[in-house]
């Protein structure tokens, strides 16, 4: 039970959660209750190797910072076997997306967003184009699934989720700014500081209602 907890907040499960439901009000407006469900689920089984992969490469910051509600740092689970979930999970992520509902071409779109999300955990965090994977991602998660009904995503789907996105990282990153810039991750928000950061947010949410007003 204890590594089934551990993989469970290793996965950062509400974010995750919070994510897989709002693509499935997008698959049951797009498709119909059936399919929505298995179009949630390969949504999950993506946004599952993201937040893995976060707390894996995270591992010896959080240990260093005493983040003991993290999975690895309390013990609940090893380095080691998240690993091996995240070497299953990955290819059956690819299988459940491309081979569901959502198609080669849904599938991808989505994908793409999953991999910018793996690409922030190694690279983008310590750059200033850390917002970058969070707005591809976003964009992503709802295009896809219009695409997967041969429909072009219109531009408040993808603009809207593009700015929404940035504005989670930057809300995100605020809680542990200061801990991330004594470990020498410095993506944008941490480059802005606290305050900027959080005014960029308020901006990037404005544009993001203001875009689904005029589009």
């Amino acid at each position: 039970m204890s590594k089934l907890q551990g993989l469970r907040k290793a996965s950062h499960f509400g974010p995750t959660l919070i994510v897989t439901t709002i693509g499935w009000l997008f698959a049951n407006y797009y498709w119909w209750e059936g399919p929505a469900y298995v179009i949630a689920f390969g949504i999950f089984c993506g946004q599952l190797v993201v937040g893995w992969s976060n707390d894996l490469y995270d591992y010896e910051d959080d240990f260093a910072h005493h983040r003991t509600k993290k999975p690895l740092v309390a013990g609940l689970i090893t380095p080691d076997y998240l690993h091996k979930w995240i070497y299953f999970m990955t290819p059956f992520a690819f299988f459940a997306n491309l081979f569901g509902p959502l198609g080669i071409k849904g599938g991808l779109v989505y994908m793409l967003g999953i991999a910018f999300g793996i690409g922030y955990n190694f690279y983008f965090k310590f750059n200033a184009a850390s917002p970058l994977p969070f707005a591809i991602a976003f964009a992503a998660l709802p295009s896809s699934i219009a695409i997967s009904k041969d429909i072009t995503p219109p531009v408040w789907m993808w603009l809207g989720g593009a700015l929404w996105g940035m504005a989670a990282h930057f809300i995100n990153v605020i809680k542990d700014m200061d801990q991330d810039q004594a470990s020498g991750i410095n993506g944008l928000p941490q480059r802005l500081g606290k305050k900027r950061s959080v005014v960029a947010a308020g901006i990037l949410i404005a544009l993001g209602a203001i875009t689904l007003y005029l589009f």
